[in-house]
Parts: structure tokens; C-alpha cells; sequence
């Protein structure tokens, strides 16, 4: 009995292809727990489909996937003076976001990345000019420019792109390779067009593994079903039924991600409302849990445990049988599966 993720390989595959179809020259991104599917499987399909270069997120993550993956590496977390080292191969790239990280890394292969409306990390316009003479100590793979997902203020992500690019060119540094993130096809082949001597590389994750929602499926297993009448108490803190139903124990806990959530950027009044609703019912311990049974998500009776969860069934609605699977919807990035199974 276990928390599933079944995947429909030819529609996954057919969705990659896509996606590489697009964007030629794309970098696969495998990071974090690898969208869901885990670094060894992300390092199989980028071998299959033949890429040169596979993002990764950390050189903690490049030491594992070095023995998964035969091409080069990049790692997108910028060198920073002190960090602990780890032992990689030559064809591992590093990330910089500094000038003085740039002379830090004396002999590597390198990307630099610039600062983006972002304002996450990278190098600034005014030192640029220091730049020129940085690189003549490293091996200079490309620029890097990390894009925002949205952009409230109306700006064009093809302007920022060519912005910096004019910066680059007028402080004669080499412009033979950009990185890219967060563009769309159409943007990226307007950027080529206009600067037919650079090559532009995408570097995508999400949209590439997991753009096709109806490829991919969790399911948990039931592992137990229990009749209560309401008044009835249960679980570690013995709280009472509220209502004649079942006690439904199914795969997936805490330990899975069942149970995460990430903060959300809510735009309009209906999200937020929606919000404000969910904070409000969470205080009288009503929290929806991610299990759909007989077409409707239904509730955690209690948070959930180390490895299964406690839903509950009202009485109105069919039993659910031990064995059965509940459709669970989960965040890629944040849960564990116990198996994966391609159909």
C-alpha cells in the first residue's frame, strides 16, 4: 500500500518533445527533488532526448547527478568565497554573480549571471568595466539572465534581454552565449533574430517536466476504513466526529508532503477571499486535504501523521474499500512518492 505516481510515459515523452521542439538548445533544469520524479529518472529522460547540459540546483546536487548524467553540468547556485567545497569533475559549470567571484574561480568554467528585474542575485551594470579583466582568468561559458514569472508593471522581457545585452556589448565583454530563463517561444525567437552571433540557451524546468498536468497522477492507497457515529471521539487528540461517516486511512503523510503548502502570491479580491475563508476554517481544525473520493476533496480529520493521512467520509457518500486509490492532488515539488509507475 503506498502513495503512487503514475505517469503516462508517451503523453510525458510527446510533452518534452514539445517543449524541446520550441526552444531549441534548451537546458533541462533538475533541482530540489527533481519535479516529483526524482534526479536519477530527470538524468535519464535528458540523456534520452540527447542534451548536452543539465541544470542542477546546488554542487551538493552536480556530486550526485555527476554519476547519473555523462554531459556537462551547470550548477545555478552562484559561487560565493567560503562555501564549502565539493569535489566535481571539469565538465561541472559554475554560476557567478559577483566580480569578486569571478576571481574566485581562477581556471573554471564559468557562467555569469547579471542582475535581472529580479533583484535576486547577479552582477550590476557598474561593474561591468571590472569584468574585462576577470575573465581572462576563467573559462567564460555565457551570460545568464534570470527573468520574473510576471510582470504587474507592463515590461516587455525582450527589452530587458536586449538591454543588457547592449550593456555587454559596450563593455566589449563576449556575447556568444545567453542564458535565459522564463521566456516564452516567441520572445526567444524575436531575441535570435535580433542577435543572430549569440546563441540563447532556455533554461527550463517546470514547463518541461511538468507542463502537461494530465500526464502525471497521485495516488493513495486505503489502508483502513473505520464506521463512527457523530459524538464519536478518535485520532492522538480524541476530537469528536461531527457527523456519522468513516475514518479513512490512506497513504501519504508528513513525511510524503501531504500536508505542505507553499505561501501564494493572491492577486484580486475572489483569491483572497478564498484565502481568508480557508485561514478561518483551519481555526475550528476544518483543513481540506488533497484526497478526492466519489468527486469530492475531502477533509483531514486530523492533521496528518509521519506516513498516512485520517480523512473523513460523511455517511451520505460511498464506503471506500481497503485497496482502493484516491486521486491525491500534491505538488510536485514537494512530495515524496513511495513508487512511481509508468503506463
Amino acid at each position: 500500500m503506498a502513495l503512487t505516481l503514475y505517469v503516462d510515459t508517451a503523453r510525458w515523452r510527446a510533452h518534452q518533445q514539445s517543449v524541446l521542439q520550441q526552444f531549441p538548445g534548451l537546458v533541462p533544469v533538475c533541482k530540489g527533488n527533481g519535479y516529483g520524479f526524482g534526479h536519477e529518472r530527470l538524468a535519464e529522460e535528458t540523456t534520452r532526448f540527447g542534451a548536452d547540459l543539465l541544470a542542477v540546483g546546488t554542487t551538493y546536487e552536480a556530486a550526485r547527478m555527476k554519476d547519473y548524467f555523462s554531459g556537462d553540468l551547470l550548477v545555478l547556485t552562484p559561487f560565493r568565497h567560503g562555501e564549502e567545497p565539493v569535489p566535481l569533475p571539469d565538465r561541472a559549470i559554475r554560476s557567478v554573480s559577483s566580480v569578486e567571484g569571478v576571481g574566485g574561480l581562477v581556471g573554471a568554467r564559468v557562467v555569469i549571471e547579471v542582475m535581472s528585474s529580479m533583484k535576486r542575485h547577479g552582477v550590476l551594470p557598474e561593474d561591468l568595466p571590472k569584468l574585462a579583466a576577470a575573465i581572462e582568468d576563467v573559462r567564460l561559458e555565457g551570460f545568464a539572465l534570470h527573468l520574473p514569472l510576471d510582470r504587474a508593471d507592463g515590461s516587455d522581457a525582450v527589452e530587458e534581454v536586449i538591454g543588457w545585452m547592449d550593456r555587454l556589448r559596450a563593455a566589449r565583454l563576449p556575447l556568444h552565449t545567453m542564458f535565459v530563463s522564463h521566456l516564452k517561444a516567441d520572445e526567444l525567437h524575436r531575441l535570435q533574430q535580433q542577435f543572430p552571433q549569440t546563441r540563447f540557451r532556455a533554461r527550463i524546468g517546470t514547463r518541461l517536466w511538468l507542463g502537461d498536468h494530465e500526464a502525471t497522477e497521485y495516488r493513495g492507497s486505503v489502508l483502513d476504513v473505520t464506521r463512527v457515529g457523530k459524538g464519536d471521539r478518535f485520532g492522538y487528540r480524541q476530537q469528536k466526529a461531527a457527523s456519522d461517516g468513516y475514518l479513512v486511512v490512506v497513504a501519504g503523510g508528513t513525511s510524503h508532503g501531504v500536508g505542505l503548502e507553499s505561501p501564494k502570491a493572491l492577486h484580486g479580491v475572489m483569491p483572497r477571499a478564498k484565502g481568508v475563508a480557508r485561514a478561518g476554517l483551519a481555526t475550528v481544525n476544518r483543513n481540506l486535504s488533497p484526497y478526492v473520493w466519489a468527486g469530492k476533496q475531502r477533509w483531514f480529520a486530523e492533521p496528518p501523521h509521519m506516513q498516512v493521512s485520517i480523512l473523513f467520509v460523511p455517511g451520505d457518500a460511498p464506503e471506500p474499500q481497503v485497496g482502493e486509490e484516491l486521486v491525491a492532488h500534491l505538488r510536485h515539488t514537494t512530495t515524496q512518492y513511495d513508487r512511481i509507475v509508468d503506463r
